[in-house]
């Protein structure tokens, strides 16, 4: 629809300590913590979502980098539930009739599945009805409204829909990597989560997509440049941020994307 929200680091972090919370603490298993924590996003999407409503543009951006900035400090603080900046280790992997995800290349294969699930949710979106209503948000929300469409219902479902998608994938990084603790969670992943759909394609799914493989697959490829061992690291970055900034002023719509900001 056009607009910025930087909170899916917040969504991302609470799906993930949910997961976290139930599997160390109360003996739940991986899909049932899942699932609370999704129920958890949602519920608390719904109550910011209608906050985020009666704000527009630059505002709207600056209101949810404040739910963010409340979020991290929950975590941070709340030490009796989250454990502070310790963090919560011993996390398990999934367990599904009788198949054990530990072993990463299983693990992988559960990721992927929610992958195709996620992406089919999205594809189906954005082509129903209701995607066509968005796309004409994002186009209009004035004109649209004048044909009887209550623009902020549309726009409240869709962002509690994403904040559900935020905690799939927060839940899924919290058994892989087994620990976490706050510092995944700060605003920096919630522009980084931005930066993969900017570039990858504003208004494209298959941009989503790409971006996040360019944006995580890039430093890596940079280790094999053959800078100096003195500056190899600060190097990488300086490559890294020059093509981000050189796509941002040739293609500024992303890699495949259908509008520009």
């Amino acid at each position: 629809m056009g607009y910025l929200p930087v909170t899916h680091a917040a969504f991302y972090g609470i799906g993930a300590y949910t997961t976290a919370i139930f599997l160390t603490k109360s003996g739940v298993g991986f899909f049932s913590s899942l699932v609370s924590g999704i129920v958890i996003v949602v519920v608390i999407s719904f109550f910011v979502g209608v906050v985020l409503s009666k704000f527009k543009g630059d505002y709207y951006a600056l209101v949810t980098f404040g739910f963010n900035a409340i979020i991290f400090a929950v975590f941070l603080n709340w030490q009796n539930l989250t454990n502070g900046s310790l963090g919560v280790p011993g996390i398990s992997r999934p367990e599904l009739f009788g198949i054990n995800f530990a072993n990463n290349f299983n693990f992988l294969i559960l990721a992927l599945i929610f992958f195709v699930l996620v992406y089919f949710a999205s594809r189906f979106i954005v082509n129903s009805s209701f995607g066509r209503v968005l796309k004409a948000i994002r186009e209009d929300e004035t004109a649209i409204a004048v044909f009887g469409y209550k623009t902020l219902s549309f726009k409240l479902v869709v962002f509690i829909i994403s904040a559900a998608m935020a905690a799939v994938a927060g839940s899924l990084f919290a058994s892989y990597i087994t620990f976490i603790d706050p510092s995944s969670f700060q605003l920096t992943e919630s522009m980084f989560i931005l930066a993969i759909i900017i570039l990858g394609g504003l208004g494209n799914l298959r941009g989503s997509i790409l971006g996040a493989l360019f944006l995580i697959l890039l430093p890596e490829i940079l280790r094999f440049v053959g800078f100096s061992s003195d500056i190899d690291a600060q190097m990488r970055q300086v490559v890294y941020g020059i093509i981000l900034i050189l796509l941002m002023l040739y293609r500024p719509q992303g890699l495949i994307g259908e509008y520009k900001l």
